[in-house]
């Protein structure tokens, strides 16, 4: 049995280099991995390209991560939300790059990379400025844009209860992403809120297997976005 437990979320993220490509689990404020991200902030890995389904809110989180000139690129869904400042700013000054996709098609092209499946075709963009430079193919008679997978080298994922082997399971709307992207990324590191023994978790229950999980640490009294943002607060 391969023990995938981490001392410390410090220790989690401080492999990851300058120029990585990761994935951040999250809906919003739900299921955000707060502690892995700032550990990432501390660990100063700088020319990040991220992929999640926004682009933070405040100053905290991925948003702070963005705030502190270390991503270069976002891909996500939701580039500006309702308590989004940092990135719509950077944006408009030229000093970070978009790539949208929407919703759908983010998660399709992150399950696609998890599934081993270069690329597939979705009508959605058909006819938009996001199916420029793209190839479109007709099936059926109807055009369709193909996409490529998105795979990353990391993953930063926030559970709520995994086992020593990495199983896990998430609360509720905090799955969201989460489970595609431990599957399409080379590292997956995952911050759970608890920690139970081997065996501790009904196998029926398991909703990521271990196999796509690579270390994994405890962080038993997780911060909650939102309640960072209403207390003001900022980091680092």
């Amino acid at each position: 049995m391969i023990d995938k437990r981490c001392p410390s979320v410090a220790e989690a993220v401080a492999d990851i280099p300058d120029g990585a490509t990761v994935m951040v689990g999250g809906f919003g404020a739900s299921g955000s991995p707060i502690e892995l991200i700032h550990a990432l902030i501390d660990h100063g890995a700088r020319d990040l390209t991220v992929i999640n389904n926004n682009t933070g809110n405040g100053e905290v989180g991925l948003a702070a991560l963005i705030g502190n000139g270390q991503v270069c690129k976002m891909i996500c869904s939701f580039p500006r939300s309702s308590q989004s400042k940092v990135f719509p700013e950077l944006y408009k000054q030229g000093r970070i790059e978009l790539e949208l996709v929407p919703q759908g098609t983010l998660a399709e092209r992150i399950r696609a990379a998890g599934a081993g499946i270069p690329a597939f075709y979705t009508p959605t963009t058909v006819g938009t400025v996001l199916a420029e430079g793209k190839e479109v193919r007709e099936f059926d008679g109807r055009p369709y844009v193909m996409e490529p997978w998105l795979q990353a080298d990391f993953a930063l994922v926030k559970c709520e209860m995994a086992d020593p082997v990495g199983n896990l399971t998430y609360n509720k709307t905090a799955r969201n992403f989460s489970p595609l992207m431990c599957m399409a990324a080379r590292t997956t590191i995952v911050q759970a809120r608890k920690l139970v023994p081997a065996g501790g978790i009904d196998p029926e229950h398991v909703v990521t297997p271990g196999i796509f999980v690579n270390r994994i640490v405890e962080v038993t009294d997780p911060v909650h976005e939102d309640l960072l943002i209403a207390a003001g607060r900022s980091y680092p």
